[in-house]
């Protein structure tokens, strides 16, 4: 896909580059019957203004794009992306480059914002989050070859870099934990079963569970408060409940304390409970919840300095954050039903 250029214009009118530039940028120096023919032919073929050409000019970007495809309302009340957002804008800062952040609820939606992105010069390059199994995303942006940094990975990734943690080995110490503590019934409760990475958590909490002969079974929700205290009270009604209650993120673990104690059961001498990605809000809960810790603003700045060295023309390659850790807190204990 070619974007049209003031050399095309130019052709067209049969006049210099400069006169098609005085013209479009509403400057003396043409007639204003060239002025007119100028910006029709402009019109026709669909020509947009190149906000970045003098950032660019100068090999220095001036804005990135991030798009996420999740409900506004849950994504205010998560804290991952607050923290990743603010890792990102911490470093773009310095650079003296701005983020630009757009909101859509499905991938066809995303990729036609990254398309009108790309036709109108609007960012120089895009962070790429929560990939698919099947992320058409991949080889739009390829085709469109704009510069593009995927938070997730590495597999999946086609040729784009990728800034990634290690969510199976996170995954396995979470299990571990729980199986030392006595615990042989453990459920997760994982985001939604169409994303890369809940996948990679499924499979290691499978591998894993097995490994220790222990049973593990994973429900799928939506991030949100709301189902995770759904499939909290579905996993407690079941005939053999679990005794420990994995969570994909902070907003359901809290969500899922709060539901189990208002069933009339103690947390953790009754249910453990493990949060992925310690935040505030697992300090707000009672008991304070135990919780698998990344440093998210550092993956956000991260993901930020290899976009602008991938804008900048700069080799770029996978980087590995380092491994999450285990914060352990009030929510987990011993399995009361292996003691007896």
């Amino acid at each position: 896909m070619k974007r049209p250029t003031i050399d095309d214009i130019a052709r067209r009118a049969g006049v210099s580059k400069g006169a098609v530039s005085f013209a479009l940028n509403g400057r003396p120096g043409v007639s204003s019957e060239t002025r007119r023919r100028v910006q029709a032919i402009a019109a026709e073929l669909g020509w947009q203004p190149n906000s970045l050409a003098r950032a660019l000019s100068d090999g220095r970007p001036d804005v990135l794009g991030l798009v996420v495809d999740r409900p506004a309302r849950t994504l205010g009340l998560e804290p991952f992306f607050m923290q990743l957002i603010s890792g990102i804008e911490a470093t773009l800062s310095e650079a003296s480059v701005g983020l630009l952040l757009q909101m859509t609820e499905d991938h066809e939606a995303e990729i036609a914002i990254y398309r009108k992105w790309w036709g109108q010069h609007r960012v120089a390059g895009v962070f790429v989050v929560d990939l698919r199994a099947a992320d058409a995303r991949i080889a739009a942006l390829e085709e469109l070859r704009l510069p593009a940094v995927v938070i997730g990975g590495p597999e999946g990734t086609g040729g784009l870099p990728a800034v990634w943690s290690d969510d199976a080995g996170a995954i396995a110490v979470a299990v571990e934990h729980l199986a030392g503590l006595g615990h042989r019934r453990i459920a997760r409760v994982a985001g939604p079963r169409e994303l890369r990475h809940t996948g990679v958590r499924t499979a290691a909490t499978r591998e894993t569970a097995a490994g220790l002969g222990v049973e593990c079974r994973t429900v799928y929700a939506d991030y949100s408060g709301e189902g995770g205290e759904r499939a909290t009270l579905a996993l407690l009604r079941a005939d053999e409940r679990p005794t420990a209650i994995m969570y994909d993120n902070d907003v359901m673990a809290v969500a899922g304390t709060a539901a189990a104690r208002e069933a009339g059961f103690s947390v953790p001498a009754e249910l453990s409970i493990v949060a992925w990605d310690d935040s505030a809000l697992c300090l707000l809960a009672r008991p304070h919840l135990t919780a698998v810790s990344r440093d998210i603003p550092a993956f956000g700045a991260q993901a930020a300095r290899s976009l602008l060295d991938l804008v900048l023309g700069r080799p770029v390659a996978d980087t590995q954050q380092a491994r999450p850790r285990l914060v352990l807190r009030d929510s987990t204990a011993v399995c009361h039903e292996s003691v007896q």
